[in-house]
């Protein structure tokens, strides 16, 4: 099988919190976004090839605008994430408005993605450490089942400005995670409140505690556990109007019933995310700061 690492763009997000599609919001004064941002740093760190999991009626401003602006340093594919690609179109309601979760997402590219991948949400920046750590993995790892994820403590990757959706880690003395549990974390006075998405008691967790911001390095393999969990998604009893198949899920099943080994490796980097509109001016704060501190070049892609 080819060998060629892969950044895998979960870009389909409708933003709703944010108010507009933040996956394609200027961050700096070229009109680059934060999806620009994390293709520079895996070009550096040694990918070379990107897939946009997207939209098809976003196709057009994608391409000619961060797709434009990487051919010729990336080899560039594009994946649908389309509402009735799903195993059983009988639970297709003409009222469902969302797409079916990052499971989906992530199959959507199977057709385009060659061998070992990275996963990122394209609203995410994750920093060049992250990537270098990733790749690093995917190349040396030889072990067909073993994945990694790239986890932040909650005090890096939350928003002063609501609840933020994030994947709980919990793991063991040697780096490998027992369970990932999606939760809505919010500030209860001064504690973190971890509220699990699939309706289990709520918790609290520390300031350091690890989450998951979708950033992972999968063997390709992972795409066989993706489509059993997808499929069976669909025969359980789930609310076909509004329920997704989350990632998240699908890596805790996998690890209960003993598929996969998944190894966890803490980042240095700096997380910069955009989950409302007001969490804009310091990213892009941020970023000038960056760019003047050489981290990036002025001009990214000039």
């Amino acid at each position: 099988m080819n060998d060629k690492l892969t950044l895998v763009v979960m870009a389909a997000g409708m933003g709703s919190r944010f108010g507009g599609l933040k996956q394609i919001t200027p961050v700096d004064d070229d009109n680059n976004f934060l999806i620009d941002y994390s293709i520079y740093d895996a070009i550096k760190a040694g990918f070379e090839k990107v897939v946009f999991i997207i939209k098809e009626e976003n196709f057009d401003v994608f391409k000619e605008t961060v797709g434009k602006r990487i051919e010729g340093k990336i080899e560039v594919a594009y994946a649908f994430q389309k509402m009735d690609d799903i195993p059983d179109l009988t639970k297709l309601s003409e009222e469902r408005v969302k797409p079916w979760g990052t499971v989906q997402a992530i199959l959507c590219s199977k057709d385009v993605v060659p061998s070992s991948f990275a996963v990122i949400n394209a609203d995410d920046f994750y920093g060049y450490e992250s990537y270098e750590i990733t790749a690093r993995f995917l190349r040396n790892n030889h072990e067909n089942n073993t994945h990694l994820a790239i986890p932040y403590p909650i005090n890096r990757v939350d928003s002063k400005y609501g609840s933020v959706k994030r994947g709980v880690l919990f793991y063991d003395e040697n780096n490998n995670v027992e369970k990932i549990i999606e939760c809505s974390i919010s500030h209860d006075n001064d504690k973190i409140l971890a509220k699990p998405l699939n309706g289990d008691k709520e918790f609290y967790i520390d300031e350091n505690h690890p989450v998951s911001m979708n950033m992972f390095g999968f063997k390709h393999s992972f795409f066989k556990n993706l489509e059993e969990f997808f499929t069976n998604f669909f025969k359980e009893d789930n609310d076909f109007l509004t329920d997704e198949a989350l990632l998240p899920d699908c890596i805790l099943k996998c690890l209960n019933n003993h598929e996969i080994t998944l190894k966890y490796e803490t980042s240095n980097a700096d997380w910069l995310g955009i989950t409302y509109k007001e969490d804009l001016d310091s990213v892009i704060e941020k970023l000038n700061e960056k760019r003047n501190n050489c981290e990036y070049p002025q001009h990214l892609w000039k």
